[in-house]
């Protein structure tokens, strides 16, 4: 069974749209099998970073630039802790680094391409348009 979609949510804060999306993700081991994990992508688009959270069950999160979820989708992609890469045509690996270990995390690509789509629209929708305010 492949990662899929749960849902999405938008929270409506201050006339700005945060977006929370929902996957599933295998965390690779040397087990022969694993269970999938529910993973809450998060974006604020009134944090001026650009920044994503990926949020895993036991409070452990990761927060690192939207650019770099975007550019590993395409081609290997790493800054500072966290490392992201296609994996075959369907498939992208997240690679985490922390002083306790190293977490490998797969999951279809095609949930964090929607996760982007989300990003990106809430982005428009919070910006002015040209034409705003011209009679």
């Amino acid at each position: 069974m492949s990662p899929a979609v749960e849902d999405h949510a938008e929270d409506h804060t201050a006339g700005r749209r945060s977006v929370e999306d929902h996957a599933r993700a295998r965390v690779v081991t040397d087990a022969p099998l694993s269970n999938p994990v529910p993973v809450a992508m998060r974006y604020d688009p009134a944090d001026t970073s650009g920044a994503v959270c990926f949020a895993f069950p036991g409070g452990n999160e990761w927060i690192f630039p939207r650019s770099l979820l975007e550019s590993g989708l395409r081609a290997p992609a790493s800054r500072g802790d966290v490392s992201v890469w296609p994996c075959g045509r369907a498939q992208t690996v997240l690679e985490f680094h922390s002083p306790d270990g190293v977490a490998v995390v797969q999951f279809d690509s095609s949930p964090l391409v929607r996760f982007l789509r989300h990003t990106y629209a809430t982005d428009a929708r919070a910006a002015p348009s040209p034409a705003a305010g011209r009679p």
